[in-house]
């Protein structure tokens, strides 16, 4: 039973924002006052301890999400809570998707001044989609500019949610001094010579009081639509509402995700984050208010298996990263759903169906390990020892097979030539490489069989940056690069009727296959990447050969007519055919489907397919028009826009990725400096035929046929 007790006092929590609003500041002092560290980490001097990579503290950007386990007092009870610090960068968002698929609940952090970035919109979505209770907090209340009403107008209108301050500021910019509790109708002041530690309690200031009453009343009004106890009161007389059910409510609401209880602070200033702290105790759930996880059994994926929280059910857990650590080699980040973990134990990955022995458990604080002899139900750790793992597996009791939903992760868009400087670095690059692949689904290595070329493809410019420099210093090898590619995609625009026949005689038993097909661009709204149709009557093409058409459909999609790109989607429709009784066999069938669809792709228009990047420019007045000038003559096209609170005008633009290499600098140069921008992949375009002609004759491809 004191298992599931210490359950209820769990909290698995990540810290989730845009660039620069003050994610890891905000976790370095949540370390501080939980007596984890004994000094403040800042990630301007690059001491935080949550960035402890080398290429984090130089940059002063979180690159990984760290994992730390805290402790917190909250009501006399003692809450243990597992901190991920997620990157708040474009190009690192499948940090944030990994990490958020194995939170109970996050912390929604918001710069006062810059309020709901286009990067906020995103990680906000991501919460969404895993449906993950959220708090925010309005984090540098100190700077000139703060607005916390401002942010959370933004946040309902913006994001569409709903949120219920919970808390006001005494003053803003440099007359930051506190908060008012509006729960307890109290003002809370900072002492700023214990860094922050102590705070007193003291009745609200007079000129704040009717401002706090009224904000009091839109929170009741908010959890009335939450919890009916508190309707009836809030008519009849709201004196009457205790702080107890009010705390109930917004527990309730919050883990309905009805509402998004707000508070503020500056972390910076060591203000407010000691009553976040409270709030994330007292309203983010625990592992035992997600009822149960489902997951369906490996023999049948059709058949739903369902695991609750508890200790005595089987063991379940996910892993969400691997970690190379130079010292104890693969380390492999997992939540335990159900059940508990012990170190020297086996456990069954049912994505390779192979027993894995972990030989050592970790209780992880950033990138030290701390050794565990168990891992329970509802917690966070590392372990060592395995041998084929992957992000995503699921690993489970090998008595009691489960496979977990998965993730998935966007394809990269961008990728780079690499070569060894020297002979002897050959060798070296392949297995670094292949570590940091292991590490990053996002990031993918190929080899160009026809130049020999290693290409390596990630998420934007600066993530394969970081790849190169921590190839540089992890694993020692110096590297020369080539121009950046844009990684593009083919498609047909006509649908074609042909007919395929494949004979080889050659002495004993041949090869025949005969397949009259279909091939035409694939229906709206269809998800997948083929739409096979199978329309053979009458059996002229035998039931055990069909699936081997398909699967040749599918194999010659990878590399389309024009360079070899891979084709996304297609419709392919088997009208007849016909066999012969002793030559016809299944790979005959096969390898006719991949030359119908060579045949059948020459004449079906193919077109190419490229990456269109979705960019927002902010930027000063006079300089907008140079900027919209530059965006046009890249291709793009302006969509809208904005004013922003500060005045600065917000452009909206889809500009092909191809065209935005080294546009920051650019920008710069337009702008004297004061413009930024930020972009994130939007979808795949036809590119014109003029453009497409120049790209396959670079990539020695097909030109001949664009029309």
């Amino acid at each position: 039973m004191a298992n599931d007790k210490q359950l209820m006092f769990t909290r698995n929590i990540g810290i989730m924002a845009h660039i620069d609003a003050g994610k890891t500041t905000t976790s370095e002092r949540i370390l501080f006052y939980t007596g984890l560290t004994h000094k403040i980490g800042e990630t301007h001097d690059g001491t935080a301890t949550m960035d402890w990579m080398a290429q984090e503290q130089e940059r002063g950007i979180t690159i990984t999400s760290a994992a730390t386990t805290t402790f917190w007092n909250y009501l006399g009870n003692k809450y243990k809570i597992n901190l991920i610090d997620t990157p708040g960068h474009v190009d690192f968002t499948v940090e944030v998707e990994r990490s958020l698929r194995v939170l109970d609940g996050a912390v929604a952090t918001f710069c006062a001044v810059g309020g709901v970035e286009p990067q906020s919109e995103t990680v906000w979505r991501q919460a969404d989609k895993y449906n993950v209770p959220r708090i925010g907090y309005v984090n540098k209340m100190d700077r000139s500019g703060a607005n916390y009403y401002e942010v959370v107008r933004q946040v309902k209108e913006v994001l569409g949610a709903h949120p219920c301050p919970i808390q006001i500021p005494i003053g803003a910019e440099e007359t930051f001094k506190g908060i008012v509790d509006l729960i307890k109708m109290k003002a809370i002041y900072w002492h700023d010579e214990s860094m922050g530690a102590d705070y007193s309690i003291e009745e609200i200031p007079a000129d704040l009081q009717s401002e706090a009453e009224e904000w009091r009343d839109k929170m009741l009004e908010a959890l009335a639509e939450c919890d009916d106890a508190i309707m009836e009161k809030y008519f009849d007389d709201p004196s009457t509402i205790t702080e107890e059910e009010i705390h109930t409510a917004i527990r309730k609401g919050t883990l309905a995700m009805q509402i998004n209880p707000m508070t503020c602070g500056s972390s910076f200033k060591n203000k407010g984050v000691q009553t976040l702290l409270d709030a994330v105790c007292a309203y983010l759930p625990s592992p035992e208010d997600t009822e149960a996880i489902e997951g369906t059994d490996p023999s049948d994926p059709e058949k739903v298996v369902v695991r609750k929280p508890l200790f005595e059910e089987p063991m379940a857990a996910l892993a969400f990263k691997i970690a190379t650590d130079p010292y104890v080699g693969r380390l492999c980040f997992f939540r335990v759903y159900s059940g508990s973990i012990n170190a020297g134990s086996y456990v069954l990955n049912t994505r390779s169906g192979k027993k894995e022995r972990i030989s050592r458990l970790f209780q992880m604080h950033s990138n030290k390990q701390n050794p565990m002899e168990t891992i329970g139900c509802g917690d966070i750790g590392a372990g060592v020892g395995f041998k084929d793992i992957r992000t995503g597996d699921t690993l489970c009791d090998e008595n009691a097979p489960i496979t977990l939903e998965s993730m998935d992760f966007p394809d990269p868009v961008i990728g780079i030539a690499v070569e060894p400087k020297t002979q002897k670095d050959l060798d070296k690059l392949g297995m670094g490489l292949a570590k940091l692949a292991e590490e990053d689904p996002t990031f993918t290595v190929q080899t160009n069989e026809e130049t020999g070329q290693t290409v390596i493809s990630g998420m934007g410019e600066l993530h394969l940056d970081i790849i190169i420099d921590r190839l540089r210093r992890e694993f020692k090898v110096e590297c020369n690069q080539g121009k950046p590619q844009v990684t593009y995609k083919e498609a047909i625009t006509k649908s074609v009727e042909l007919r395929e026949v494949y004979k080889k005689q050659s002495g004993g038993r041949g090869k025949f296959a005969d397949i009259i097909v279909r091939i035409e661009p694939a229906d709206e709204g269809f998800e997948g990447s083929l739409q096979f149709i199978d329309e053979v009557k009458g059996g002229n093409v035998p039931k055990e050969f069909i699936p081997s058409v398909q699967k040749g459909f599918e194999k010659a999609m990878k590399n389309g007519v024009l360079a070899g790109y891979p084709l996304d989607q297609l419709k392919v429709t088997l009208i007849d055919g016909s066999f012969h009784p002793v030559d016809s066999d299944q790979l005959s069938f096969e390898i006719a489907a991949i030359q119908a669809f060579k045949n059948a792709s020459e004449k079906a228009g193919p077109a190419l397919m490229e990456p269109i990047m979705q960019m927002e420019v902010v930027t000063p007045e006079e300089s907008m028009g140079d900027v919209i000038g530059d965006l046009n003559k890249r291709r793009g096209q302006v969509e809208g826009m904005e004013t922003s609170r500060t005045g600065a005008r917000i452009v909206k633009a889809k500009v092909p990725l191809a065209e935005t290499f080294g546009y920051v600098t650019a920008l710069r140069t337009i702008t004297s400096g004061r413009a930024t921008s930020s972009m994130q992949f939007s979808h795949y375009a036809q590119v014109s035929s003029s453009i497409a002609k120049q790209v396959l004759t670079e990539v020695q491809g097909r030109a001949d046929l664009i029309k």
